[in-house]
């Protein structure tokens, strides 16, 4: 996507809105907007998220009294670098909570049984409420990026999904999650994900764990096509 043709549509002026004609606003946001995602790229080392915090800092500028703003790039740079660090640092936060507990500990050898019985269920606790509240592809994309931090640009190529796309079902699967739906889980599929997933954890070896979310994805692509 082109930048500055994405925040030139954002930016036209909004007749109910707090932007009017002629007052600079939208011109003095176009001409930093560059600026802007490069600072967002470099917090968050993701285009999707960057070109979100470049389209909520416009509008904050927006909605900002602008007679008071002495010097616009520096208020527009300032108001960019905080969205990406309170988003760098909420992805951290919701990766420790929703997937970081999920992975056995793999450094402590001297770990005993008991601890190792507690990390399986805790794991097999977790997978199964993905099982029964988001679909396959909700839930791949879901494990791949929050569980072991891939990009959406790897998440593509390993699902054979658009980084558009990628994103948008991380997001369902985040709504998803939060509700009481409860979906029929296969015993087998159920127990083939979580030995599959521990060992993708202990090992650092997601080969076999890239295949199993792949193929799962695929079918459920092919069956969405045929209802169409």
């Amino acid at each position: 996507m082109n930048l500055l043709e994405s925040q030139g549509d954002h930016a036209n002026p909004i007749d109910d809105g707090p932007i009017k004609r002629g007052d600079g606003a939208a011109s003095a946001f176009a001409g930093v907007a560059p600026r802007l995602f490069a600072i967002g790229l470099r917090v968050l080392h993701d285009v999707g998220e960057a070109e979100d915090v470049v389209q909520e800092t416009w509008l904050r500028w927006a909605r900002t009294d602008r007679s008071i703003v002495a010097d616009p790039p520096a208020f527009l740079a300032l108001t960019t670098t905080r969205l990406a660090i309170n988003i760098a640092q909420s992805a951290r936060r919701r990766r420790e909570t929703s997937a970081g507990s999920w992975l056995p500990e793999t450094r402590d050898p001297s770990a005993g049984p008991e601890t190792a019985a507690e990390r399986h269920e805790a794991v097999d606790t977790a997978i199964r409420m993905l099982l029964e509240r988001l679909t396959p592809a909700e839930r791949a994309v879901y494990l791949l990026r929050m569980a072991f931090d891939y990009p959406y640009r790897r998440i593509s190529e390993v699902l054979h999904l658009s980084e558009d796309h990628a994103r948008q079902l991380v997001r369902r699967a985040r709504d998803h999650l939060a509700t009481e739906r409860r979906n029929p889980v296969s015993a087998v599929g159920h127990r083939r994900l979580v030995r599959t997933f521990l060992a993708a954890a202990q090992t650092g070896d997601l080969a076999e764990l890239e295949e199993l979310l792949a193929a799962a994805t695929a079918a459920t692509e092919r069956r969405g096509r045929g209802r169409r």
